[in-house]
Order: structure tokens, then C-alpha cells, then sequence
């Protein structure tokens, strides 16, 4: 699963891949908590078991999606 993260007052956005097995109805709860102030951080997991941390204030829009049947473009993909 693909979590796109829009950050304030940075023109990149963070890109990261989580777990397949990913439940979407629990990052979005989080997701929730984080942009209604009930907490301060979002914390996610990515696919290498990395923790990432984003500060709830700096969140500018969030976009959860799928990364099956998206189509790959350059070498290896």
C-alpha cells in the first residue's frame, strides 16, 4: 500500500510504501486522530519495518492508495 504525505512549507511530499497486509481502515483512523489534533505525531510503519514519524501540525493532505496494478515506468519495474 502506497501513503502519500504532504508536508507544509516543503515543496516534496513523503512517499511511503507500507505492508501489504496494511489495514486501511486503522490509517485512516490514525490518520484521523493526527489531523484533529488527538495526537501530536503519526507514527507509521513502512514495509522494511522502518518507523516514520510525522508532526501532525505540518500535515497538509494525505493520500492512501493501492500500489497493485499501478503501472511502473523505467528500468526494473
Amino acid at each position: 500500500m502506497d501513503l502519500r504525505i504532504g508536508v507544509t512549507q516543503s515543496p516534496r511530499e513523503l512517499n511511503v510504501e507500507l505492508p501489504d497486509d496494511t489495514d486501511r481502515d486503522a490509517l485512516r483512523t490514525q490518520v484521523e486522530a493526527a489531523l484533529s489534533g488527538a495526537v501530536d505525531v503519526l507514527w507509521v510503519t513502512d514495509k522494511k519495518q522502518r518507523l516514520v514519524a510525522v508532526s501532525a501540525a505540518k500535515i497538509a493532505y494525505v493520500e492512501i492508495g493501492n500500489t497493485e496494478g499501478e503501472r511502473k515506468i523505467g528500468f526494473g519495474g
